[in-house]
């Protein structure tokens, strides 16, 4: 066995620890398994793959690429099963790291080129294998204060699968032609002014990619940071509401409790004459006039609890009657904001729903249930007037022409909890059933 060849495979091989760390920076808050353990697992996956690797390479005389770009897949599905994230947050992070990663090799090759002009990227050098893993060190060095400090935020709290996979087809165009870019002899890189247009066409797509990057983090967090806003504001609203319902309460209970002394009176006079008939109707009343603007309570959690209560007025308001039975751990293993869109739009959907039903046919039934310990389910139904558009990608909104924006949102939380969000309709009714993983 060739040890020089052997050696710049397995150098080459190695470029999947950095690239691994990478992955897995973004992702810290989302990961299954400790950072001890996780970087276990990865050890004992990437040094024998390696070492396998370059053997092959070099009894077979094999591009490394040729057993390398292949076996990234199945890298993902190692690095999707050791991470809480959905589908299209993980493919992201996972393809814009790959995508990085590129760079330091297409230098490389310009290092190797210097080195080794009579050479070519099958004759890649043990030098520039070394040199290829340092710069990927190094770019992993710079990379970790944004990728633990800043880009989590993003990570956890954007649920628009549609932006993540637009992330993925740019990463993949640069991933793509860095791949179709690689110098097969060095003789071309030492035509004309190739040598060093080369490495500066790579630096200058790699500065294009960082800002490219670095616009769509500031771009998604100004768009969240403005959206949570909007959300707690509309929270504060409903907060707001139910304390001026809590006030409104007091004042009639201290008035009640300032009249007592005269149903106590009144009670005496009326057992006096043996009237058992009218102290029945006296307390009847006196009971309805406590029960009466009662602010119900619905779960133990003060946002959530503001956010039903203002919805069920509303329904109320609406005509519709409604059937609520909310069962929600405490605490809440959820995001308060995620849980608060996932609710408000869920029920403004159904209230919007039944507005198009007849006035004696509309209702809303919903019920949460924790099932099994680890698991809520949210299961709501109301009626509807039966008119639907559905196309290949789901329900469309009935109020303008693109998809509707609240079914989005509820499937983007239920995604990012590990769960499902189901959406169905017979002729009069709608149904829409989550699960969320606790």
């Amino acid at each position: 066995m060739d040890m020089n060849k052997f050696l710049s495979a397995l150098l080459q091989f190695l470029i999947l620890l950095p690239g691994a760390v990478s992955c897995y920076l973004p992702a810290k808050n989302r990961m299954k398994y400790s950072p001890a353990k996780t970087a276990v697992l990865c050890l004992a996956v990437i040094l024998p793959y390696s070492v396998a690797a370059a053997s092959l390479c070099t009894l077979f005389s094999v591009g490394v690429n040729l057993l390398l770009l292949p076996s990234l897949v199945l890298f993902f599905f190692i690095y999707r099963r050791t991470v809480d994230l959905a589908l299209s947050c993980t493919l992201a992070i996972y393809v814009g790291v790959c995508a990085i990663e590129t760079f330091p090799v297409q230098f490389s090759y310009s290092f190797d080129a210097i080195l080794h002009p009579e050479s070519g990227a099958a004759g890649f050098s043990p030098e520039a294998a070394l040199f290829r893993l340092g710069l990927s060190a190094l770019l992993l060095a710079a990379f970790v204060y944004p990728a633990t400090h800043h880009f989590p935020w993003t990570v956890d709290r954007l649920n628009f699968p549609k932006i993540w996979y637009s992330t993925v087809a740019l990463s993949s165009v640069f991933l793509i032609l860095n791949v179709l870019a690689v110098p097969l002899s060095y003789s071309t890189l030492h035509a004309g002014r190739m040598q060093w247009l080369f490495p500066l066409f790579e630096a200058g797509s790699f500065t294009v990619l960082v800002a490219i990057y670095t616009l769509f983090y500031r771009s998604t967090n100004i768009i969240l940071e403005h959206a949570e806003l909007r959300e707690r504001t509309r929270i504060f609203e409903m907060q707001s509401r139910q304390y001026r319902a809590l006030q409104e309460h007091m004042r009639q209970t201290a008035r009640l409790r300032h009249d007592f002394r005269h149903s106590v009176r009144l009670l005496a006079s009326l057992a006096e004459k043996g009237d058992t008939d009218s102290i029945r109707a006296h307390l009847a009343e006196y009971e309805s006039s406590l029960l009466e603007n009662v602010p119900l309570n619905y779960c133990a959690n003060a946002v959530l609890n503001a956010l039903f209560g203002y919805y069920h007025e509303m329904a109320v308001s609406a005509g519709i009657r409604t059937d609520w039975h909310i069962d929600l751990p405490d605490p809440l293993p959820f995001l308060e904001l995620d849980m608060a869109a996932l609710f408000g739009n869920l029920i403004e959907n159904a209230i919007a729903g039944c507005e198009t039903a007849r006035p004696r046919a509309r209702y809303f039934c919903l019920t949460t249930e924790v099932r099994h310990g680890n698991r809520l389910y949210i299961v709501s139904t109301n009626s509807f007037d039966g008119n639907v558009r559905i196309n290949r990608d789901g329900y469309r909104s009935t109020k303008h022409n693109g998809t509707g924006i609240g079914l989005t949102s509820i499937m983007a939380v239920s995604e990012k909890y590990g769960g499902s969000a189901k959406v169905s309709n017979s002729d009069t009714e709608f149904f829409v059933d989550v699960a969320l993983k606790i």
